[in-house]
């Protein structure tokens, strides 16, 4: 909870009085409802595998790459999963450069959570040879901006890189069929990854007078806050990962309140990745086409009526 505290500290008295009060009459400082999630905006980069996302003033960015590696012993036909992560000073005055601090290593923990124990992405069809040869992906997320909720943010920057990833097509010759030779996209087209759901991230905070529950804290109500869950789940309504953090206690009604939201927020969240998934893919696919330009199409006419 340390960018609780660190909030916290650069928040004077009045300020909180401030926000507790309009909590009180369910009203935030932003002008959201207890339940309202803020603006998301999902863009990609030039690069397969690159996203950009803003939610609300929280500006995060993923990158997806992949390299053959070996396998562990105990799964000898499945690709591998790892997460990293970067929390500039940049971003946020109170986070330190260079050895990760608690809050990055809680943020990587949860995506990496919801994506492994769920089995959301593939890892049997990243294996080029059994127990020898295996594509292991990598997911770096760079905070740009802390406004508060990193974790729903960077889980979706996440997802949309790992939506528009496509790693090299590979082939085995040789005597034994062991050499293997993996292709340039000029040559083959990158195989996109087999993706079978996506879970997604809703983070609720939680306030100690009456209980009060808020839905995608913002930077200044994550100062008050007394205590937070995340609680990731796709569209069909399994719970793939639950954390809990803070020392405040929570009834089971609320808990289950939080469920019912958070799987209607999930498919919502869903819905726009796939969107923006699908524009970027109509824009790859238009970028691909050859066109050729006008005089190679009608030089020979113009030239016969130039002669003439």
């Amino acid at each position: 909870m340390e960018e609780r505290l660190a909030n916290s500290w650069k928040m004077t008295l009045n300020e909180k009085k401030f926000i507790e009060t309009a909590l009180l009459s369910d009203l935030r400082i932003d002008g959201r409802q207890p339940f309202d999630y803020r603006r998301l905006a999902i863009k990609f980069g030039r690069e397969d595998g690159s996203s950009e996302v803003q939610l609300g003033q929280t500006h995060v960015m993923a990158f997806v790459t992949a390299q053959l590696v070996q396998p562990y012993k105990d799964r000898p036909n499945e690709g591998s999963l790892a997460i990293f992560t970067e929390f500039s000073p940049m971003a946020d005055p109170s986070f330190e450069a260079g050895r990760p601090g608690e809050s990055a290593v809680e943020l990587g923990r949860i995506i990496d959570r919801g994506l492994r124990e769920s089995r959301a992405i593939d890892t049997e069809s990243l294996c080029v040879i059994a127990g020898k040869s295996v594509w292991s992906l990598r997911i770096d997320i760079h905070i740009l901006d802390n406004g508060g909720n990193l974790v729903d943010a960077a889980n979706i920057a996440a997802l949309a890189a790992l939506k528009t990833f496509r790693r090299p097509e590979c082939s085995l010759a040789g005597e034994d069929g062991q050499e293997i030779t993996v292709h340039p996209p000029e040559v083959k087209e990158p195989l996109p990854l087999i993706v079978h759901h996506l879970p997604v991230s809703v983070t609720f905070a939680f306030f100690t007078t009456d209980n009060i529950v808020v839905i995608d804290p913002s930077y200044l109500e994550e100062g008050i806050m007394q205590g937070k869950m995340t609680v990731t789940m796709n569209t069909n309504g399994d719970i793939c990962a639950i954390q809990k953090g803070g020392g405040v206690g929570i009834m089971h009604s609320v808990v289950m309140q939080c469920l019912r939201i958070a799987s209607v927020k999930a498919a919502d969240i869903t819905s726009k990745i796939n969107k923006a998934v699908e524009s970027y893919e109509i824009e790859r696919n238009l970028s691909k086409i050859k066109r050729h330009p006008p005089k190679a199409l009608d030089g020979g006419k113009r030239g016969q009526k130039l002669n003439e």
